[in-house]
């Protein structure tokens, strides 16, 4: 399962949540919270997480979103350095119901820093809200060595 590696907290059992908890939390505390920041703030946060949970392949990663619950990730397009990922689930159906504009940044962040741990370059990733999902662009550069 995976491992913060400094926590000692147990998150290999399913516990049950509730939508409204976790949408009160990202959709309405976030936004309040960090105001026009929010976008920034949470790619940089999406890359620490990253950090704390390090996953060594794209099927890892694919497998922390559902457990995340952030939703269901999958590869939809690889090029010799991108990536590109389409994030989907009902949360995110219906979030583009509502008045506010979702953010993705977290996750688009969390991603390209596991690319980044993993190829041992610098990375960039960003989101672009498609009709029914949410795609995720993550690009490289080979040359672009992490020291």
């Amino acid at each position: 399962m995976f491992k913060k590696r400094t926590n000692t907290i147990d998150y290999s059992h399913e516990v049950e949540t509730t939508a409204f908890g976790y949408e009160f939390l990202r959709e309405i505390l976030l936004p309040e919270l960090l105001g026009n920041e929010q976008p920034a703030v949470l790619y940089w946060t999406g890359k620490e997480m990253a950090r704390q949970y390090p996953l060594s392949s794209k099927e890892e990663i694919i497998e922390f979103f559902t457990k995340a619950s952030w939703g269901t990730l999958l590869v939809q397009q690889e090029k010799k350095n991108e990536i590109i990922f389409l994030l989907q689930s009902q949360l995110i159906t219906e979030r583009k119901n509502t008045t506010r504009m979702p953010c993705y940044q977290l996750e688009a962040g969390f991603i390209s820093e596991q690319y980044q741990n993993m190829l041992n370059c610098m990375t960039e990733a960003y989101e672009t809200d498609k009709k029914n999902d949410i795609q995720i662009t993550v690009k490289w550069d080979p040359k672009d060595k992490v020291e």
